[in-house]
């Protein structure tokens, strides 16, 4: 394939600090490169590398110094805009149960695949960023990865762990042989047990404007609602070129809401929420 990128998003939260790792190798015709994002509560950098900085060992990755894996992360990350460095330890990954993609994980030709690899686990070390410390001590991480050619047209994608769980939610315009449909996926892990809401197993987007998702599945309902304008600009893929901008909070005001049936599961206002709001109204 000519046009391609592959990143993984890490995301590690403490109860007052945030922090999203997003390391990533992308291709354009002829040009290959790969990139490390780092994203906080109010800023957000891109660091560009060439695709020789890119090698793999075992089940990690490296971007030059920089370490990422099931293990945790090391940065070592030197430039004018962004001085960073530090190690994080992950424990036990969650995994979900299946691909997220469902059966959609067989078609060939999908612009941009989605995978979870850890709903929830702990993190624990440190982080200085331009001279701030941020300490994750039994803190939480989320992780993430995607790949594909193109990140979707238009899409809504937010992330959020709590007590006693962790939830994901995509809607994403999907271009298949020249139709298009909203696909949605989303994981939800509560109190040891894992839902999932997607188109293949009969998903239905109720609302998705201002901010708001609402899903539906059977007699199981999703409500998602962004309570702030998305800020911080990230470089997102498209045809392999890291071309587009895209914005997300990385932590965030929002509301969440899970019901199944007449009974709510849970329903509660953070300020830790991730999203990202790319759908026209």
């Amino acid at each position: 394939m000519d046009n391609y990128f592959y990143g993984w998003y890490f995301k590690c939260q403490s109860e007052t600090q945030t922090l999203s790792i997003i390391p990533a190798v992308h291709r354009s015709g002829q040009k290959k490169s790969c990139s490390i994002q780092v994203i906080t509560k109010n800023h957000a950098w891109s660091v560009a590398y060439p695709a020789a900085a890119f090698h793999r060992t075992g089940k990690d990755i490296w971007i030059g110094k920089n370490q990422f894996g099931e293990r945790g992360i090391h940065l070592a990350l030197h430039t004018p805009e962004l001085d960073i460095c530090g190690d994080l330890r992950f424990g036990a990954l969650c995994p979900l149960k299946y691909d997220i993609m469902g059966p959609f994980s067989l078609f060939p030709f999908l612009e941009c695949r989605h995978s979870v690899q850890s709903m929830k686990h702990l993190v624990c070390g440190s982080m200085n960023v331009n001279g701030q410390e941020y300490s994750f001590q039994n803190a939480y991480g989320y992780w993430e990865g995607d790949e594909g050619h193109s990140f979707p047209k238009e899409y809504a994608w937010t992330q959020c762990g709590f007590p006693g769980g962790s939830l994901m939610l995509s809607v994403a315009d999907v271009p298949i042989a020249g139709f298009h449909f909203r696909g949605i996926i989303s994981a939800v892990l509560w109190k040891g047990k894992e839902y999932r809401l997607a188109t293949y197993l009969g998903a239905k987007t109720m609302l998705a404007q201002e901010g708001r998702l609402r899903i539906i599945q059977g007699d199981l309902e999703l409500e998602a609602r962004l309570l702030e304008k998305v800020r911080s600009p990230l470089k997102a893929p498209v045809h392999g070129d890291m071309a587009r901008t895209i914005h997300e909070n990385a932590a965030c005001q929002a509301c969440f809401k899970f019901r199944k049936g007449d009974y709510t599961l849970f329903a509660f206002k953070t300020n830790q929420a991730s999203f990202e709001y790319e759908l026209r109204q």
